[in-house]
This record gives C-alpha cells, structure tokens and sequence, in this order.
C-alpha cells in the first residue's frame, strides 16, 4: 500500500473515475481534475458504485485543458499523474481544431506543469486512434511501433487529436522534459463496466443496441478492451520502471464484429436484449444513409476493415492480464441494466 498523492485528469470521465477506483483501492492518495468543481458530487457517486470509498483520501482540483489556470495547484506535491482527460466527441465537431487544440495543448500543459513540479512520471490516455489509421490495409498486427498518419485522407478528427496529442507529448519529453518521465497507453474500444448515465461513445454502441435504436448492424469489427484493464494497465505504467519511455497497447483478444457483439448480448443478457438486432445491413445501405446521418460518415471508412492488434508487449513487460472480449461486453451491458439506463419501450432511431 502506497500513500503517495496521485493526479489524475478528467475524473469525471469513463476511464479516469475507474483509474481512481483502482487507485484508491492500492492506498494511493488521490487528486483529480474538474472543469466545474459542481461536478465533485457527481464524481464521488460514480466512485462509490465502483466500489471505492473515497472520503478524505480523495481532492478536487478545478482544472481546465484550454487554460494554464489551476494546473501547477493540481500538480503539487503529486509524485505521478494519470493525464486521462482529453475529448471524445459523441458527434462531428465543426471544426476538426475543436477536438485537436485541447488534446495537444492540454496535454502540454500537464506535462509542462509536472516537469516544473518535479512529477515522477506522467502516464498519458492515448489512443489506438494514434497507431491504426492513415495505412494500406494489412493483416499484420499493428503493434506499439506503428503511427497513423496524420496527414492521410479522410481521417477523422479524433483520430488526428489522438496521434498529434502524442507526438506532441513525445517531443516535449525529448526536447524540454528534464528529468520528467512519460509513458502512454493505447486502448482500443472500451468496454465495461458504467459507474454513471456520463459515459464514453464506445457504451452508446451496446445501449443502442440494446435500446432497439438500430435496424441492423454495419459490418464493422474492432478490438475491445475493459475499462477495469485499462485502469489496471495505467497503475502498472505508472510505477514499473520498464515502462519508462513505452508505449503499450490496451487490447483483450482479436477483433469482435457489430453482428457478433449483438449475437452474444442476445445469447446472455436475456430479455433486455430482447430488442437487439443481430441482421447485417449491407454496405450501400450505410452509406447511403451516412448522405442524412452525419455520424455515419465516420463509420463508411472502416466499412469491412478488420484492424489486427497485439497486447504481447504490455503481457511480457508489464505483467498485464486483461480480461476476454466477451467479459467487457456483457460487464457494459450488465451496468446499463443496472443503472436503468435503457429504454423501458422499445422505440427506434
């Protein structure tokens, strides 16, 4: 058990508020960042139906990433920070500068902000949005050592934010780091368990799913990992010395298809999957509606498109034993059930 204070960003968020979980779980003191400190009631519920009992072990700090403001009060005295916080858009933002401005250069400034307060290391949030896009297709596995592109066609912006958020943050370390350590983990989808109605884009896809709010399912895969693995993964990079200077991917298994996450939520979540659609639709279907869906437009690019990833590294180095794809998806559709965070009839959208 270990009493050191630990910033962690975005404590509001899906994976920052299962970081402090585990956190506070090990004995860690810990202080998280806010935009408004009216949300510390909200955030303290969501920990306590994680299982966490925060009380005094536990600070706000009102922090934001598009101001300097608050940012050397939250670090000081910390000995890591988790930079978890960064946006995830649950639409298309206007302007792709929306999403990429307060990626970069919020994550800038933790970085510089902890330099300055003599932080031991700073674990950032990436993405395997920073690793998987801008290439040829391939059935090779993308592994740490991949870099998507930033300046190949038709990316979507949160796929820039990620990879220029990254970089950014590496050639801080290597230009003007000091002494400060980073090191940065890439989660594919996440999955798991919902502390509150607040959660990631990744969840909407199961609730709608689950809310009979799609006719079919576009003939999409992607890798899944839980959010529980990927706090665990976070608290490993954080003190292990390996992991100094790493990048290391968050993934469960291989990649899961739409069709197949529906078939398994109607195999094991009984009647509340009752409104599941197990039917792929055809790929001029989508794209025909993504004309008059706007989000839909982000989906006709991976149309078909199986990314192949490893966790072989964050096993060998980090000990890391996440949990099976299928556990991810039924733990986030059982929180939904939960939570009451479904439709009570069945409407379509």
């Amino acid at each position: 058990m270990s009493e050191e204070l630990v910033l962690v960003t975005g404590g509001s968020g899906f994976i920052g508020a299962h970081c402090i979980v585990q956190l506070l779980g090990a004995g860690y003191r810990v202080r998280t960042t806010v935009r408004s400190l009216t949300r510390e009631a909200d955030v303290r519920a969501m920990l306590t139906v994680g299982g966490a009992e925060p009380r005094e072990a536990l600070s706000f700090v009102a922090a934001d990433l598009l101001s300097d403001a608050g940012w050397p009060n939250a670090v000081a005295g910390c000995a890591f920070v988790l930079h978890v916080a960064s946006p995830f858009p649950l639409g298309v933002p206007q302007h792709e500068d929306d999403l990429i401005i307060p990626a970069r250069d919020g994550a800038l400034r933790v970085l510089r902000a902890a330099r300055d307060a003599g932080i031991k290391r700073v674990v950032l949030t990436s993405s395997f949005a920073a690793i998987g896009y801008g290439h040829a297709p391939t059935d090779l596995a993308y592994t740490e050592e991949s870099w998507t592109d930033p300046t190949a066609a038709n990316l979507r912006a949160y796929v820039k934010s990620k990879t220029l958020a990254e970089r950014a943050a590496w050639d801080f370390i290597a230009r003007e780091g000091g002494a400060l350590e980073l090191s940065v983990i890439n989660p594919v989808a996440v999955f798991g368990p919902v502390l509150a109605p607040d959660y990631s884009t990744s969840i909407q896809l199961v609730q709608r799913l689950m809310d009979g709010g799609l006719h079919g399912v576009p003939r999409l895969s992607f890798s899944i990992v839980d959010v529980r693995d990927v706090a665990d993964l976070h608290l490993r990079a954080m003190t292990n010395p390996a992991a100094k200077g790493e990048r290391f991917l968050a993934v469960a298994g291989d990649p899961m298809t739409m069709q197949q996450i529906a078939q398994l939520l109607k195999a094991r979540m009984g009647d509340a999957a009752s409104r599941v659609p197990t039917r792929e639709l055809p790929d001029w279907v989508v794209r025909l509606a993504s004309l008059v869906v706007p989000a839909l437009k982000q989906v006709v690019p991976e149309l078909d498109a199986v990314k192949n990833t490893t966790n072989a590294k964050a096993r060998h180095v980090l000990g890391w034993a996440p949990r099976s794809n299928e556990d991810a998806i039924i733990a986030t559709a059982e929180s939904l059930v939960r939570l009451g965070l479904l439709r009570k009839s069945k409407q379509t959208a």
